[in-house]
């Protein structure tokens, strides 16, 4: 993340309206944080996502005192700053994105049917529906993200995390597709998860050709 609050702003303000370009974030609906140390930058309330800018995103401490910026937080807060104390993550992205939220109104975990998921921990959990901005709904999504980089939110939405707001975006981006996959999946027939060797088998083979990390041709 860039140094110092105004490029810390404009970072999150960018991750917001790429998602908001991607269909992930709609009007007012969703959050996106990053924290440098023990300051955290968030989007606002009440902000239009896909048109953010610096000044639409607040600096707060890990307590949530205001340090930087006009506009009062987002009513998601806690759940950014109790994630941020449960874990080494450096964003967390939080949308109402369609499939993410569609599933999460119908199942109670979203199962592996593609080894790509894999990238965020496995099966992924459903929290427990509880009213927006509450302590129990950031209780619950905390308890769902044990383990992993990805959780859906019961009747609500989802939210990723990243060792960087890059890869907390790439992770939500990546939680979409594996949700629209596992929709159109379903019209077909039942799905097909990968069985616990399998997906075994796909952590071994990543590990060993480095899957996913460029390579240089030898000289």
């Amino acid at each position: 993340m860039s140094d110092g609050p105004a490029g810390r702003r404009q970072e999150v303000a960018a991750a917001a309206r790429r998602l908001a370009a991607a269909g992930l974030l709609v009007g007012t609906a969703g959050n996106v944080s990053a924290r440098a140390g023990d300051r955290v930058a968030i989007t606002a309330t009440g902000i239009a996502l896909g048109a953010c800018t610096a000044d639409d995103v607040t600096v707060v401490s890990l307590d949530g005192e205001v340090i930087d910026g006009t506009l009062e937080p987002t009513s998601e807060l806690g759940l950014h700053l109790g994630v941020y104390a449960d874990s080494p993550a450096a964003a967390v992205v939080h949308t109402h994105a369609p499939f993410a939220t569609a599933l999460a109104c119908v199942l109670d975990a979203l199962p592996v049917l593609h080894y790509q998921q894999l990238a965020l921990g496995g099966e992924i959990r459903v929290a427990p529906y509880a009213t927006f901005g509450t302590g129990e709904l950031a209780a619950h999504v905390r308890a769902a993200l044990d383990g992993r980089s990805a959780a859906l939110l019961a009747n609500h939405g989802s939210v990723t995390v990243g060792g960087t707001l890059d890869a907390a975006v790439e992770n939500a981006l990546l939680l979409e597709w594996l949700c629209q996959l596992h929709h159109r999946a379903s019209t077909l027939g039942t799905p097909r998860a990968l069985t616990e060797a399998q997906q075994s088998d796909v952590v071994r083979a990543a590990i060993e050709r480095g899957y996913g990390t460029p390579k240089s041709l030898p000289a």
